[in-house]
């Protein structure tokens, strides 16, 4: 009797424990809401857009901008809603900006500012604290004029180098004089001549001991010194401003999209397009005035630039070594060839470029 009394008793506290379950779940512990809830949908609004392609240095006018709606939670930090059109009219845009584009504030200068007092449009592009310089170009050094305006290039500086005398500053080795001494007194004055000294057509040269026959031989240089040319990469990721002249006010004012005149029959075709000889580019200050040192330079064929253009995305630098000749025979294993007993006939002093033909042969 009393096992069964204990085992009705655990049977009613288990029916209570799971009674008592189910009401804390029922009823104290609130139920997650499994609908998700709409967000609520703000109203788009108006903002302004360029209705036509804008060229750098424009003033804004109200023919120039359009409204468009725009929702709310897309607009970017910059753009102007329709009701603030008063604050854009008689502003400057920075750079070109084609048409359909929203205005933002980084396009346009600085409140107040007007195009006489930002100067030419071509300054509008080059950032605070960079300044312009233009270099000459050729069809090697400028990648074969690819290059254009917006692409970034590095420049390479190629110099040579001769050793001098260190006070006189000319060219080693130097050229030497015959020294006549003064002689006897004069008998009259006692007074000696002074030394004179005879200009010789010679050359300072150096004194060596024969290993053979042991006796002392004075060497002469066969030719003038030859220089020691270096390349180095001088600047990376620079920004091209401008290939070839810019257009003079005159040419700027002329009209544009006028079709080009055909020639008639027996007159002249019209001039062809010029190849650009110079490039502009957008470098740092101390850049300018190290370009402008090898400027000077390569005229006197003393220093050498060359341009390399870069990946439209890349910006990246690497840390390059000078090229000197003894650089390049290590890095690249160019061996120094050995002399032999024979050589080829007729013998071969310079190396020259093949003579291709301007166009393939017809088959």
């Amino acid at each position: 009797m009393r096992r069964g009394r204990l085992f009705i008793l655990l049977a009613f506290v288990l029916i209570l424990g799971l009674v008592a379950v189910l009401v804390v779940w029922r009823f104290l512990i609130p139920r997650q809401n499994t609908q998700t809830a709409q967000p609520t949908q703000l109203p788009p609004v108006e903002i302004l857009y360029l209705s036509q392609t804008v060229a750098k240095g424009t003033e804004l006018t109200v023919d120039m901008l359009a409204n468009i709606p725009w929702q709310q939670s897309s607009l970017a930090p910059g753009m102007y809603r329709a009701a603030e059109i008063n604050e854009v009219i008689g502003r400057v845009i920075k750079f070109d900006v084609d048409s359909g584009t929203p205005l933002l504030s980084s396009m346009l200068l600085t409140e107040g500012e007007t195009i006489s007092q930002a100067g030419s449009a071509w300054a509008l592009s080059i950032p605070k604290g960079m300044v312009a310089v233009s270099i000459p170009i050729s069809r090697l050094s400028s990648v074969s004029y690819a290059p254009r305006p917006g692409d970034h290039v590095n420049v390479i500086a190629s110099l040579i180098f001769v050793d001098v005398d260190p006070d006189m500053q000319s060219v080693l080795p130097n050229a030497t004089g015959v020294v006549i001494s003064s002689g006897p007194p004069d008998p009259t004055t006692s007074t000696r001549n002074p030394l004179t000294v005879e200009i010789a057509a010679g050359v300072y040269g150096k004194t060596i001991i024969d290993p053979v026959l042991g006796q002392a031989v004075f060497l002469l240089p066969s030719e003038a010194q030859r220089p020691r040319m270096v390349s180095h990469m001088l600047l990376q990721d620079v920004v091209v401003l401008q290939v070839g002249d810019f257009p003079l006010p005159e040419e700027e004012a002329a009209p544009v999209g006028e079709p080009t005149p055909v020639p008639a029959e027996g007159e002249a075709a019209a001039p062809a397009i010029p190849v650009p000889d110079v490039i502009t580019l957008i470098v740092r200050p101390q850049d300018a005035v190290a370009l402008n040192f090898i400027l000077l330079a390569q005229p006197h064929a003393a220093a050498q630039l060359s341009l390399v253009l870069r990946g439209a995305d890349d910006n990246t630098r690497e840390n390059t070594l000078p090229v000197t000749l003894g650089f390049l025979l290590e890095q690249y294993q160019i061996p120094v060839p050995a002399k032999l007993p024979y050589s080829l006939n007729p013998r071969i002093d310079a190396l020259s470029p093949l003579n291709l033909p301007a166009t393939q042969p017809t088959q």
